[in-house]
């Protein structure tokens, strides 16, 4: 039965963190057409969503690659 219920909580816990990192990861996107500090929301929904989400994870580290490489002054397009 705890079995179970840690199971639940898991379960639980991963679906809270999808739907608010979802979510404000769509209103960071909506934010792109939309007046609104876009490129700021959009990695908070990414670093949402990095705490239950491998893909999440990768995609974060990618942006934040990309965005010291242009406070560096340099553009790369690196395709791995």
């Amino acid at each position: 039965m705890n079995s179970f219920l840690l199971k639940s909580l898991n379960h639980t816990k991963r679906l809270i963190v999808a739907v608010v990192g979802f979510t404000v990861l769509l209103i960071g996107v909506a934010m792109i057409v939309l007046p609104g500090p876009a490129f700021i929301i959009i990695p908070v929904g990414l670093g949402i969503l990095a705490l239950e989400f491998a893909w999440a994870r990768r995609l974060l580290k990618r942006v934040k690659h990309k965005i010291q490489n242009l406070r560096k002054g340099g553009v790369t397009d690196e395709t791995k």
